[in-house]
């Protein structure tokens, strides 16, 4: 957007609010949700904002950007979804096969589509399963619909969970988020609310997160989501999302966010998606996919965990959303289609810049090969990355205990951050392979994939992969990462066990960056084969880990010679 069309928007008259609670919205099998509904206090008519949630309609940040957006000439709708807090039905959760959402949102769209005072033209915005609802809505086409803003969704729920279960983030996800209220619903002892389920959870979490077997964590802490977390658990290496089949039925202009962070960063796959699949010519043209240095969630601003990004990096959501729905739903000419589509933050230059495609079309991708002379452990080793391809190399060896998993450095909500990685630089079980500082300043933005040779003593067992930038003042900051289960290796829908000793390539696929490696800063590749409590550990015994609380050791080597060259391909942008 240009600097005059931002400042007009910035700018726009801010109208007094007024709010009705619990509006009730009939679905087509007469189930009843019930929504809030922020109004202008003004002559309208006024294009409406919707934001379909299971978190509580009620939510600090759901309020608070209903109300500033409704501030801005807008008719905000926040509604709890079937079975949730105000509204009607049985909830079942988004990975459930038995979810209504697609019905309910068409329904909704258009009851809003009517709403007094209303356009009929109708946007949607929310992060997360907010963004979902958004998704599912979309394949069905409502008439009334007009534009998107969602946030933090992939196309593949497998890029989030890529068949290991995100333990921290999903037992808080469970526990805090969607148990109480389903508690208050159904009569039963425990936390009612999020406030106090969480600070029980802040009490308790060591206990919860190291519990085996998972497939049997008690009722009280299940909160009567016994069925569905059963559910979750055995079907996890299973897509349900797969929207990448979805895209061809979606016509609608979309405006997509993300962070480096977010660990949904797979939403660049619904917007490269939608460009090339999109069901009409308009709806190609009409994607925009915004990336800056966030993590999961509703804040973009500078300081992300203990990295501040600069004062370019600060963001408003409702700022950021705004010129897209002025313009679409408003009709607004502020400039906003003119610009090119992708417009993203590079960390270390800590700028912004717009692209015109993704991967960008000057990429060139380098393979960066793994080197040392059999003592790669720590970074205190004589592990090197290195452009040279390898010779005659002796391997690498580590132990994992799964007992004495390497611990993951994140956000204290189990979201992904930036985090100095050093206080793992003493462990045995992490390889290192680094480059010497670098002489000019390098750019990596892109997908990035490492391709491991290796062989473990276990019939089935991980392997990790994290891309780290170091400074010259020790500082190793994590960029992103990747972890492979082994038995997935070939395929989710057909696992297979390894042969014990036989090596094997493996292809981790890490979430995509977009980083300046500064002169004098290293880049740097860690190899292991555990993240906990960000993912599960690995049983390494090839049984059923939901339900066996067997626990094995494994004996891993890394190959990295001329037969097995093991490498990470950075997408090197030119500069």
């Amino acid at each position: 957007m240009s600097t005059s069309a931002r400042s007009a928007t910035e700018t726009a008259s801010a109208y007094p609010v007024r709010v009705e609670r619990d509006v009730p919205a009939a679905m087509r099998d007469g189930t009843v949700l019930r929504a809030d509904i922020y109004r202008p206090a003004a002559l309208g008519p006024f294009p409406v904002l919707l934001c379909r949630t299971p978190y509580d309609k009620l939510r600090n940040h759901t309020v608070d950007i209903a109300e500033r957006a409704a501030a801005r000439g807008y008719i905000v709708v926040a509604q709890d979804i079937r079975g949730r807090c105000a509204s009607d039905g049985q909830f079942f959760p988004l990975y459930s096969p038995d979810h209504t959402d697609q019905a309910d949102g068409y329904d909704t769209v258009e009851w809003a589509a009517t709403l007094p005072g209303s356009t009929g033209k109708v946007g949607t915005w929310g992060v997360s399963y907010n963004s979902w609802t958004q998704w599912q809505l979309a394949v069905t086409r409502p008439p009334h619909l007009v534009a998107m803003f969602p946030t933090g969704l992939s196309t593949s729920s497998l890029d989030c969970w890529p068949g290991v279960y995100r333990v921290d983030r999903q037992l808080q996800w469970l526990y805090y988020t969607l148990s109480p209220d389903l508690r208050r619903r159904l009569g039963l002892p425990g936390p009612h609310t999020v406030a106090e389920a969480q600070t029980i959870w802040d009490l308790e979490r060591g206990k919860w997160i190291w519990y085996l077997p998972l497939g049997q964590l008690p009722s009280h802490f299940l909160g009567g989501m016994d069925e569905n977390h059963r559910y979750h658990i055995t079907h996890h290496h299973v897509d349900w999302f797969r929207f990448h089949e979805k895209h061809a039925e979606i016509d609608v202009p979309i405006y997509h966010a993300t962070g480096w962070y977010d660990r949904l960063i797979g939403t660049i796959d619904q917007y490269t998606g939608m460009v090339k699949n999109g069901r009409t010519e308009q709806a190609r043209r009409s994607q925009k996919l915004l990336v800056g240095p966030w993590s999961h969630g509703y804040d973009m601003r500078r300081q992300v965990g203990p990295i501040d990004f600069g004062p370019d990096a600060d963001l408003d959501y409702v700022g950021a959303m705004a010129p897209w729905f002025d313009y679409w739903l408003k009709g607004i000419q502020n400039g906003i289609m003119a610009e090119p589509p992708i417009r993203m933050f590079v960390m270390g230059e800590n700028r912004w810049r717009f692209e015109h495609e993704w991967p960008l079309a000057r990429t060139t991708y380098t393979d960066y090969y793994l080197h040392s002379g059999g003592g790669a452990n720590t970074p205190f080793g004589n592990g090197v990355l290195s452009s040279d391809p390898p010779g005659e190399e002796p391997v690498d060896r580590y132990t994992f205990d799964p007992r004495d998993p390497v611990m993951s450095i994140y956000l204290p909500n189990a979201q992904d951050g930036p985090g100095d990685q050093t206080p793992l630089n003493y462990r045995q079980d992490v390889l290192v392979f680094q480059t010497p500082p670098l002489e000019s300043d390098m750019e990596v933005t892109g997908p990035i994939v490492v391709k491991l040779f290796a062989a473990t003593s276990a019939p089935d067992t991980d392997w990790t992969a994290k891309l780290v930038d170091v400074h010259p003042s020790g500082l190793a900051l994590n960029l992103t990462y990747g972890i492979q289960r082994a038995r997935y290796r070939e395929s989710f829908a057909q696992p297979s066990l390894l042969r014990p000793g036989q090596v094997y390539e493996y292809t981790l696929k890490l979430l995509p960056t977009g980083n300046l490696f500064k002169a004098g800063h290293r880049i740097r590749l860690d190899i292991s084969s555990s993240d906990f409590p960000n993912f599960d550990r690995n049983h390494n015994t090839g049984l059923d880990y939901w339900d066996d609380d067997t626990l094995a050791v494994a004996h891993q080597t890394v190959y990295h010679d001329r037969r097995y060259p093991s490498r990470i391909i950075l997408p090197v942008i030119p500069r």
